[in-house]
Parts: structure tokens; sequence; C-alpha cells
């Protein structure tokens, strides 16, 4: 049986570039950062959940930016995040919360809604 396709309005992660963060800042909408990295576990956990939770109809204009947790320290170290799985929820430019290392679908849906 073939997998459901995704709504119209399914988010996807887009790699981090400082100038669209600061455009979707400056939109007020609501914006996810996750801080990821391949070799994680936990981020490997962390994506199906992202994905299921982000495709529901009320999050379809949640911006979602991935940094590389290897590749961007700079970008990590002004997040202030000492470890990869890390997501921040942002309404506009005010961060209005972060979880780390979380697998659990209820606390990360309660942390998404936050930004809305």
């Amino acid at each position: 049986m073939a997998a459901p396709l995704a709504p119209s309005w399914a988010n996807s992660a887009v790699p981090f570039s400082a100038e669209a963060f600061k455009a979707a800042q400056a939109a007020g909408g609501p914006i996810l950062v996750e801080i990821h990295a391949d070799w994680c576990p936990t981020c490997k956990a962390q994506r199906p959940i992202l994905d299921r939770l982000t495709a529901e109809q009320k999050f379809k204009d949640l911006k979602i930016f991935r940094v590389d947790f290897d590749a961007q320290k700079p970008v990590v170290r002004e997040f202030g995040a000492q470890m990869q799985s890390t997501l921040i929820v942002f309404k506009g430019a005010a961060e209005q919360g972060r979880s780390v290392g979380d697998t659990k679908e209820a606390s990360i849906a309660a942390l998404l809604d936050k930004s809305l």
C-alpha cells in the first residue's frame, strides 16, 4: 500500500541561512530552528515526529530552518545550543521555547504550539 501524499501545506526544513532566518523573523510568523546532525540517533528519532506534526494544517505557516551541528558551529553558538537535537521555536523575533534531546511527540507538539 502506498504511503499517503503529504498535504499541500506540509513543511520541510531548509538549510539555515542568516538572511532567510532574519526575513522569517521580520515577517513575524512561527519559526522552528532544528539543530541537527546526520549521525545523531536522537535527531533521527525526532525527524518522523517533526514530519508528522509539521504536516498538520495549523503549522502551514511554520518556517523550519535546519542548522548543521557540525558544519555550522558559529550558528550553533549564536543560538546558545550545547548539543545537536536542540529544537528552538520563535514567534517572529522572540524565542518562545526550546528543548534538547526530546523524542516525545506530545512535548514536541507543545513546543511547536508556542510558536503560534
